[in-house]
């Protein structure tokens, strides 16, 4: 559970200049299911399997609650990423598996509609959750994994300062298979330039 008092329920929205993140709520149903449905063919190859009811209202609604629980327990934190020129939601991005302790480490996830590919949208919004992680819940280290045909994964990764770390063989069930992934990880006090492959 998260123990300081900036975790309320008003959590305030992080703003760059591009993007502005915020949790979702349980209205975006409409907005979120219309950006992952166009962009299916987009997002299949590099996230778990669809599931038949993956658009859902009641898939949704299970999706909220867990959101919620996740964020109760001080487990994880999603938030959806809307473009600030239009308003639109563009996409989502979760810091996850988080773990205090002597770990103080989390894990970054994120997904992007397609026609908001290629804007640099992405990396700020990963630019600002590190910030968020490192500055207010003082963890001293992220990661993010990603497969190496993931090109457009890699330079968002890179260009927020995340440096390549090594090959986890087998370690996520994507699309049906299981996939080799790089590791990437940025350390609090990691300079926030481009990272290095490593």
């Amino acid at each position: 559970m998260f123990a300081l008092p900036f975790f309320r329920r008003d959590l305030p929205a992080l703003k760059g200049d591009k993007v502005t993140l915020r949790v979702p709520f349980t209205n975006d149903y409409r907005e979120w299911s219309a950006v992952r449905g166009e962009s299916r063919a987009f997002l299949e190859p590099w996230e778990p399997r669809w599931q038949p009811d993956e658009l859902d209202r009641t898939a949704w609604r299970l999706r909220i609650s867990r959101y919620r629980e996740d964020y109760a327990q001080g487990t994880a934190i999603a938030f959806f990423i809307f473009e600030k020129s239009s308003g639109k939601l563009a996409g989502g991005i979760t810091l996850g598996n988080i773990r205090h302790g002597v770990a103080q480490s989390g894990h970054i996830g994120y997904w992007i509609g397609e026609r908001f590919g290629g804007r640099g949208l992405m990396t700020e919004a990963v630019k600002l959750v590190s910030r968020f992680a490192f500055d207010t819940l003082r963890l001293h280290r992220i990661e993010a994994a990603c497969i190496p045909e993931n090109a457009r994964s890699i330079r968002v990764l890179e260009k927020a300062g995340f440096r390549r770390e090594g090959l986890l063989r087998s370690y996520l069930r994507i699309n049906g298979i299981w996939q080799d992934h790089y590791l990437y990880a940025r350390i609090a006090d990691d300079p926030p330039g481009d990272g290095t492959k490593g």
